[in-house]
């Protein structure tokens, strides 16, 4: 879905409250959902999303897991085939073998017939007829859950209360949110919760003493801004895009242009600079991060415990 968070998806507002009464057809789906026919995998299947809408780091989630499964077994990505989200399908093949159909029971199927351990579903929550081993849904600790409201009321996917049935949270990034670790246990005491936040790696070969114009289209770009602060880039100014928007070459041109007269240094996400041709990356430099994982060692007990159990 391409868009910009509004912003009475984070306080309300009463426009928020004019759309609620809409919210009665993202609930209605959610049931209707819930009485699908179930399909349970042979493959350890480990589902890695969000009940958010857009910027809670799954992705990033979804390969830091991979490194800690890799050296006990075999797995695989599973990403359904979006036609606008090559950029993640892109950064998860960095990391390891990814199956990609239009429909995520056919990429398990797939993965059943090469003998892999383990799938690392990157997003699939709202998927209600697959029966995952463990999942894990991620919040993004700035935003919390927002307004708290359903689509398109609020950012909501599904409402708080089916954080009965998951098994592990993530709140990813800077900000301690006790509001949000309290509303979580609140719901589910025995859901375990973790921490995470991103990290800026390989920063050699960008130059810290210039002055920067920062571009993004990632469904948290204040994350990205913050990271980039925190490790003491200048930003004088910064464009944001919709997520996984596709940034046509006249904008691009712009985007030089502007950076050009201001006389700045342009920087992006790596996801925003895979999504680039080669001519247009020319000029654009990308910060690479990585999501650290607090308590690693409980987590990695969690998934071998479950995978013995599966």
């Amino acid at each position: 879905m391409k868009l910009i968070k509004p912003r009475f998806w984070i306080n309300k507002s009463f426009l928020s409250y004019v759309l609620l009464p809409l919210t009665i057809f993202t609930y209605i789906i959610n049931i209707i959902k819930k009485f699908y026919p179930k399909k349970k995998f042979s493959i350890k299947t480990i589902c890695i999303g969000n009940i958010f809408i857009g910027g809670t780091g799954k992705t990033s989630l979804t390969i830091e897991l991979s490194k800690i499964i890799k050296k006990k077994a075999k797995y695989v990505f599973i990403k359904k085939n979006y036609y606008n989200q090559t950029d993640e399908i892109n950064l998860l093949k960095k990391n390891g073998l990814v199956i990609s159909e239009k429909e995520r029971i056919d990429s398990l199927r797939i993965a059943e017939k090469k003998k892999f351990q383990i799938a690392l579903l990157d997003d699939g929550l709202q998927q209600k007829n697959i029966v995952y081993d463990l999942k894990i849904v991620c919040f993004n600790s700035y935003y919390g859950y927002g307004n708290g409201f359903l689509l398109p009321a609020g950012p909501l996917r599904e409402s708080l209360n089916e954080l009965k049935y998951y098994d592990i949270v993530f709140l990813i990034g800077e900000q301690k949110n006790i509001k949000l670790r309290n509303k979580i246990k609140s719901l589910n005491k025995n859901i375990k919760i973790f921490e995470g936040n991103y990290q800026a790696i390989e920063q050699r070969r960008i130059k810290k003493n210039k002055n920067y114009l920062m571009f993004c289209g990632i469904g948290n770009p204040h994350e990205f801004k913050s990271t980039l602060l925190r490790n003491n880039f200048k930003i004088k100014r910064e464009i944001i895009y919709p997520d996984h928007y596709k940034i046509p070459n006249n904008e691009i041109r712009n985007i030089k242009k502007l950076a050009k007269k201001d006389k700045l240094n342009i920087i992006t996400t790596e996801k925003d600079y895979f999504r680039l041709n080669k001519r247009q990356k020319k000029g654009i430099k990308f910060l690479k991060i990585k999501l650290k994982i607090n308590n690693i060692e409980k987590l990695q007990k969690i998934i071998f415990t479950s995978n013995e159990q599966s």
